[in-house]
């Protein structure tokens, strides 16, 4: 399989990529560009989609949002915006020769892919959303639905640390991570490449956009888009775990709210289902997305 890597000039910048397969592809099979989760989390663990481009001939285009990664580092606080990250999709684009394409974007990266799709780009003949969010608020409250399962003891410690600020302690990294072994991704050991992307991440670009799942406290904590997803006009996947901390009530409405979208619920996985349930993911995916190329534009 070829892969091929590089860096794309953005606002001043270098936005690192790598491309498994070829582009284009020799049968004509569009392209799927991966936008990652995060934010600030680098791109390492949805590296099982690259066996696309062995698998079933078709390219998979990965990169690092800007400030995490293999991108360039930037410091400037003022860069963490949405907007920031959307345009950074159309430098991708551009970079590459990215003019018609499918578009996989994963938990935050979701969320791009929905802001990037409401400004009506050009080209993009596939959408999937995987553990989707389209309203802040509302993830939050599932997600204290499900830190109030956890055992008393594990409450109070995450309590306790975010009331006194002490979110940095041990006591409450350990709790954080008995809530993601449950609902962020089940195997154990979780595999390495899982486990470099979360070693990895940029926590004062995530702390700026987000927060913890439970008590959003960044820019987007009264972010939403429901009341624009009947704007989506083409073949939309939608893909969560049956564990998932996206809850099935947060998925639903961006189900429902799009005329046409399928949903795939993978009954194995929490939110990595990529990750768990790597070769039935794939397989989901591709069969979608050979499905979204047959389909006239706009359709």
């Amino acid at each position: 399989m070829a892969v091929t890597e590089g860096t794309v000039p953005f606002r001043g910048f270098h936005t690192w990529y790598r491309v498994a397969g070829r582009l284009p592809a020799p049968d004509g099979k569009l392209p799927l560009l991966v936008v990652h989760g995060g934010p600030g989390l680098p791109h390492d663990y949805l590296e099982d989609l690259a066996a696309l481009a062995e698998d079933d001939g078709r390219a998979v285009v990965f990169y690092d949002q800007l400030g995490c990664g293999r991108s360039d580092r930037a410091e400037d606080p003022a860069l963490w915006t949405l907007e920031t990250f959307v345009a950074e999709i159309d430098a991708v684009r551009e970079g590459l020769g990215l003019d018609r394409l499918h578009l996989l974007g994963h938990s935050w990266g979701a969320q791009l892919a929905l802001a990037y799709m409401l400004g009506k780009p050009s080209g993009v003949a596939g959408l999937v959303l995987a553990g989707v969010i389209a309203d802040a608020p509302s993830y939050a409250a599932g997600t204290r639905r499900l830190k109030d399962s956890l055992p008393a003891a594990d409450r109070e410690v995450i309590d306790r640390c975010e009331a006194e600020g002490t979110t940095d302690d041990d006591a409450y990294l350990g709790v954080t991570m008995s809530f993601y072994q449950r609902w962020l991704c089940r195997l154990d050991p979780w595999p390495e490449h899982l486990v470099r992307s979360v070693l990895t991440m940029r926590e004062d670009v995530n702390a700026a956009l987000w927060g913890p799942e439970w008590n959003i406290t960044g820019s987007l904590r009264d972010w939403s888009v429901t009341d624009r997803l009947g704007e989506i006009d083409l073949p939309v996947l939608v893909t969560s775990g049956r564990h998932d901390m996206v809850t099935p009530e947060v998925v639903r409405p961006v189900a429902e709210g799009i005329a046409g979208a399928e949903w795939a619920l993978f009954e194995k996985s929490a939110h990595m289902a990529s990750v768990e349930e790597p070769d039935h993911y794939r397989h989901v995916v591709e069969d979608f997305l050979s499905r979204a190329e047959r389909e006239p534009a706009g359709g």
